[in-house]
């Protein structure tokens, strides 16, 4: 798919890996806006790439109906949705203090697999109604899943759980959505320097950094932004999980 004018949404696009993404497809040519709970931060960055920012729930069919009806009024249908938005708070199944409350369990399911779904179901209602291009194409989705889908480490029962059905969705949404010339491909980050990361000690960071095959250094958010740039840009990259992790096969903790 061409970037040039068309519109875009990244959920959790105020910092981190969805900033990485935002920033990658306003210098593409499009015209992005910011779907996120932070609002001093997200419009700082729409500003920054000239795009807009909408104050965003992505687990609730409210918040997010309304925010997809601004970004439609002021750009147009949907042709790009980027999904970063989620939360990975640690518990474990059973700790000290006994088991894990199932609220706390399905809190991460409600915004890391519902919303991502939540925003799909949306933005598949917007891109059917834009005009193919010659291939067909109506639009692309990219949801972020974690390796930890994969390899979840201890106390992230929740989380991987959450990521594994975001990446079990991949494949399902993109044959049911092709018909409508629908892309759908997820990115599997490893270790990237997010704000939660940069709060760390230095030593923890370096210390996970030595854990990296190659290269030992933790991920840039502009380079999640690339795969970004790419997943678009390739017209037969579909129905697929991309890890982007240094070669990286997490450890039980």
């Amino acid at each position: 798919m061409e970037f040039n004018n068309i519109p875009a949404i990244v959920t959790g696009g105020a910092s981190g890996l969805g900033e990485g993404a935002a920033r990658a497809l306003a210098a593409a040519g499009c015209k992005v806006a910011i779907l996120d709970l932070q609002k001093e931060q997200g419009e700082k960055v729409a500003a920054d790439i000239g795009g807009i920012f909408l104050h965003c729930d992505v687990s609730s069919p409210d918040s997010a109906e309304a925010a997809l009806a601004a970004a439609r009024e002021a750009h147009g249908p949907c042709g790009i949705a980027v999904n970063c938005a989620g939360i990975g708070p640690a518990a474990k199944i059973l700790g000290r203090n006994g088991v894990m409350p199932l609220e706390s369990f399905s809190k991460v399911i409600e915004v890391n697999l519902i919303g991502t779904f939540n925003i799909l179901r949306l933005v598949a209602a917007d891109m059917a109604q834009r005009e193919p291009n010659a291939d067909g194409e109506r639009g692309v989705i990219i949801n972020t899943a974690s390796v930890a889908a994969y390899e979840g480490q201890i106390g992230q029962a929740a989380y991987s759980a959450s990521k594994g059905g975001v990446v079990a969705l991949t494949i399902q949404s993109a044959r049911e959505l092709a018909r409508e010339g629908i892309r759908v491909n997820t990115i599997a980050p490893g270790l990237f320097m997010t704000p939660m990361m940069s709060g760390m000690p230095q030593e923890v960071q370096d210390s996970l950094a030595a854990t990296l095959p190659f290269p030992k250094r933790l991920g840039k958010p502009e380079e999640f932004g690339l795969m970004v740039d790419q997943m678009v840009r390739n017209p037969i990259l579909n129905g697929e999980t991309v890890r982007l992790d240094s070669a990286l096969r997490m450890a039980p903790k």
